[in-house]
């Protein structure tokens, strides 16, 4: 299985944990991810609020740089995955917005016909192309006495449908179900975390980061797996500062889904970007497992 690869800047620094979980699952698992040459940013979210054509011509240079033999691009981090497949579905249904598109792609030499590439987040390549037989066939470290609480954010099920529920997906809870974890029924999986909020309200963004938290310390989870590198960075980052502020104690690893798949795989935790995180996983992780871990790192 063969799949062009878009890791995005945030993959390159603060989420470096998730590209190197996501390239040793893949690896593991048969899936060959072949990274796009000279790729770019996707902007983010603040592109599109200046100037929607220049926002769509950067984001789509990605797209047209797709080798022609791959159909399919795979972006781990949700903001990059929604903002590829929203330029490919907005060149599709406005052709005149197309047509500039691609009037700036041709002063780089490049062009991209609407509906070339299908834009998959890596949940749906792992949960939708291999299954859970592939998935429980590779599980050598079970996970069984773990507790997680899924979280999906805002951007990965909406608008755009990708095979789950917009409101209260399940994609994840299956997969970490195949790894003999307990999934909490998380009632907040779905709900935004703030995003950049915490550069415009403070106040605000620990509000939507504490219920987040709470939620999950409700639920009784060891900790909180996610699929977006502004998710993990606002419940890592930000848990100290939401704690005093709220004065609260939560004490919750926020760790990609990638990460426990890799550990559920036996694949060493370093390896996966173990320790990378502000609120240390392998003390719960040591804990729960107790004698599956004792020889890890």
């Amino acid at each position: 299985m063969k799949y062009s690869y878009y890791p995005g800047c945030s993959l390159e620094c603060n989420a470096a944990a998730y590209d190197v979980s996501v390239k040793a699952v893949a690896d593991l698992l048969g899936i060959k991810l072949v990274e796009l040459e000279d790729w770019n940013c996707c902007g983010a979210t603040e592109y599109f609020s200046q100037d929607e054509l220049t926002a769509c011509s950067v984001i789509a240079r990605n797209l047209a740089l797709v080798e022609p033999e791959l159909n399919q691009l795979v972006a781990p981090c949700a903001a990059c995955y929604l903002n590829l497949k929203k330029v490919d579905h907005l060149m599709g249904k406005f052709p005149q917005l197309g047509s500039q598109v691609n009037e700036a792609l041709a002063a780089g030499g490049l062009s991209y016909r609407p509906g070339r590439v299908t834009v998959r987040h890596m949940l749906d390549v792992i949960v939708d192309d291999l299954g859970e037989t592939a998935v429980r066939d590779k599980v050598s470290r079970p996970l069984a006495g773990l507790r997680f609480a899924p979280y999906y954010g805002c951007q990965v099920v909406r608008p755009l449908d990708n095979g789950d529920s917009p409101e209260y997906p399940t994609k994840m809870d299956r997969l970490l179900s195949w790894l003999g974890a307990e999934v909490v029924d998380y009632p907040v999986k779905a709900h935004c975390c703030g995003g950049h909020m915490t550069q415009i309200s403070e106040p605000q963004a620990f509000e939507l980061i504490r219920r987040l938290l709470q939620s999950a310390a409700e639920y009784e989870a060891d900790m909180i797996v996610c699929m977006c590198p502004m998710c993990q960075l606002n419940l890592d980052g930000y848990q100290a500062r939401v704690n005093k502020h709220f004065n609260t104690n939560f004490r919750l690893p926020i760790m990609y889904f990638t990460q426990i798949l890799g550990l559920a795989f036996g694949i060493e935790p370093k390896k996966l970007g173990f320790g990378k995180e502000l609120v240390a996983a392998m003390p719960v992780v040591k804990a729960k497992l107790n004698g599956a871990m004792a020889s890890s790192g």
